[in-house]
């Protein structure tokens, strides 16, 4: 949240150069306050783990937050009970006449194979286009990332030698942007995907810029030039244990499948983690929470356009 002081107070200039959010007295006064909207389009097939993943950290606001849980309705999902969707979730068809404040498309498991071949593809792209005219502010997750950039900018994804599987130190490009005020030089995210984007083609693309990299795990996090789509190739949203429990399922199948880096001492299995990236992830989503879309999504959500 910003703070709000006195107009034309001299402090102003200096916490706008050090990114600290400030409003004056005139703007807070302006401001009207309702809870604000947020679509989930879940894509994990573990929804109960992800929707609470992504909860708690969106949770850690003193925004009121109103949130519809999405499913794909051409693809059952085999690892969430129909009772639980049908108890919490709705289909595109019901939510496609509202509008939201913001909208995140979480990553999926079918980064290997080619968008057109997903089984819920083009029930994705209705929903991407859709979103151009009702919703604000959008957060695309992992693979959700690598399908919006293809969709929206035909930015392609190309297969990695073997999993980009572990937690990365990364840093910030464009230290000014608002989603990562507050940021350290150096800040840890996890990743956990067979695929990636490439900067070449990103910097080909006139509307993209890039905000954050690793030297390791190439390229963080991407936006349009009207800050209005946000694409986040990690896994931010990750618990303590979720790299742990993907490495030991794949060990247990009996999968080809490296520790992951940077997550055990000494890379030992038999240890416990270290979490090294809450702080960040905390940070980043309630940056966009609060910069992207409290701050700027028209009071009256009709006039998203």
């Amino acid at each position: 949240m910003p703070i709000k002081i006195p107009n034309n107070l001299p402090a102003v200039k200096i916490l706008e150069d050090e990114n600290i959010f400030a409003m004056d007295e005139e703007r807070a006064y302006a401001q009207d306050i309702r809870p604000l909207k947020i679509l989930l389009v879940n894509l994990m097939p573990t929804k109960v783990v992800t929707e609470t993943q992504l909860l708690r950290l969106l949770g850690n606001s003193p925004l009121q937050v109103e949130f519809d849980f999405l499913y794909t309705a051409t693809y059952e999902p085999k690892h969430t009970t129909q009772d639980h969707l049908v108890k919490f979730y709705e289909t595109f068809e019901d939510i496609k006449s509202r509008k939201y404040d913001g909208m995140i498309i979480t990553g999926a498991p079918v980064e290997q194979m080619p968008f057109e071949e997903v089984a819920y593809w083009k029930e994705l792209c209705s929903i991407m286009e859709w979103s151009k005219t009702h919703v604000f502010s959008s957060l695309y997750i992992c693979w959700g990332a690598q399908a919006a950039l293809h969709y929206y900018y035909g930015v392609p994804k190309y297969d990695l030698p073997q999993k980009m599987f572990g937690v990365f130190e990364h840093q910030v490009n464009r230290k000014g942007k608002m989603l990562f005020r507050g940021f350290d030089d150096a800040f840890y995210i996890p990743h956990s995907r067979h695929t990636e984007v490439r900067r070449e083609d990103i910097e080909k693309v006139p509307q993209l810029s890039i905000l954050s990299e690793s030297e390791a795990a190439g390229i963080f996090a991407v936006t349009d030039k009207q800050c209005r789509r946000f694409f986040i190739t990690g896994h931010a949203e990750y618990d303590a244990l979720t790299l742990k429990n993907e490495y030991d399922r794949d060990v247990a199948q009996g999968l080809t499948i490296n520790v992951p880096q940077n997550y055990y001492p000494q890379d030992d299995p038999t240890k416990p983690p270290v979490v090294r990236w809450r702080s960040a992830a905390s940070l980043l989503f309630s940056n966009w929470l609060n910069y992207h879309v409290y701050q700027e999504t028209p009071f009256e959500l009709e006039q998203i356009r």
